[in-house]
Parts: C-alpha cells; structure tokens; sequence
C-alpha cells in the first residue's frame, strides 16, 4: 500500500505536509520523534512546513491510528509508527535514549495482578527510567537530565 493509499484508508487527504511527515516516520534513523524532532528533520530538508502544521498533522495521525503517542518524563509528546505490536519502553535519563522491549513474563504477571485487584486490563504504557549501556560505563547517574 503505497503512502498515499495508507492515508485515503484512514479518512485523511493526502497533502504534501502529511505524506512528508508520514515518510519521516517510515524511513528516518530515529523511531521516536517529538514535534520539535519532525520540525528539524524538514528543516534539514528545506521544507516551508511550519511547526504548528507539524502539530496538526501528529495529532491527527494519532486520531487516525497511524501514530502512537507516549509521554515520557521529559513531558513531551514522542510519537512513534503505530505497528501494531505491543511494546514497553526503557528510557535513559542522560542521553534520552529510548530502547523498546517486550516480556511475554512481564505481560502475564500484569494480567494476574489485574485479575487478582478485579481490573480487565484493555491496554497500557510502561516506561522504565534508568541509563543506557552507554551512558552507565561513563560513571554515576549524577548527570541526569
């Protein structure tokens, strides 16, 4: 399905600013991008798409499905493609690195804790903060964001 197909499917119009941001998200090193991130990227690009088109146009693909939006301890919204597939996320709080994972362990002891407190778990985020490989060989946490 080509970019254009992925947003007619959706409900949503396929402008130049959307098939932009959406290829952002498809072929860019970085999975996880804020608004301010997408708005550099075109930048770079020398695009004319200003940032609160950026915001418009991430909020809508959140709406659409095509986007998935977690707000981690910087406060800001991190927007991520919408696979599908349900993962967590390891955040390090020097760098801001954010490494995704799943534990088909750590998925089942939820459902038993939910089921124990009477709750029906339908979805949820978990984010766990701490350093990255890197950053912990560089020395103590004391450089934290």
């Amino acid at each position: 399905m080509t970019n254009i197909d992925e947003l007619k499917s959706t409900g949503l119009k396929a402008t130049l600013p959307r098939l932009k941001i959406l290829e952002i998200f498809q072929k860019g090193a970085q999975r996880h991008m804020t608004a301010e991130d997408v708005f550099r990227v075109l930048l770079e690009e020398r695009s004319d798409i200003g940032l609160a088109t950026v915001y418009r146009v991430l909020t809508q693909f959140e709406q659409a499905g095509i986007l998935n939006r977690s707000n981690f301890e910087s406060g800001k919204a991190v927007y991520e493609l919408n696979e599908g597939q349900h993962h967590d996320h390891f955040i390090c709080t020097v760098c801001g690195k954010v490494e995704e994972f799943y534990d088909p362990e750590i998925e089942k002891r939820q459902q038993l804790v939910a089921k124990a407190k009477g709750w029906v778990v339908h979805d949820h985020s978990m984010a766990l903060y701490g350093q990255c490989a890197t950053c912990a060989k560089l020395g103590p946490a004391s450089n934290q964001r």
